[in-house]
């Protein structure tokens, strides 16, 4: 979802890739967790890529949903953020 927003092709690692949501690319979904500090750094690209003009006809209910996804996303990391948690992947 988030690698279709950002326009990754999948044809390099990861790990190879500098960013700021490293973190949220680059793990187990099921395991795992994200500083506070690292939440912080996330939400400026997020918010980025969440507001970022669409072409037409791109306002397809799959597309609607995956904004909503990083709204939520958003919310999350800003709570994060907010209490001085880690965000907990489990």
């Amino acid at each position: 979802m988030l690698a279709d927003m950002i326009g990754f092709g999948g044809d390099r690692p990861w790990s190879s890739i500098a960013t700021t949501l490293a973190p949220l690319l680059d793990h187990p979904d099921a395991e795992g967790e994200v500083t506070p500090a690292q939440c912080a750094a996330m939400l400026p690209r997020l918010e980025a890529i969440r507001d970022q003009p669409r072409p037409d006809g791109c306002n397809t209910h799959v597309h609607r949903r995956r904004v909503e996804d990083v709204s939520e996303l958003l919310r999350v990391l800003r709570v994060c953020v907010n209490k001085n948690v880690e965000l907990i992947f489990g």
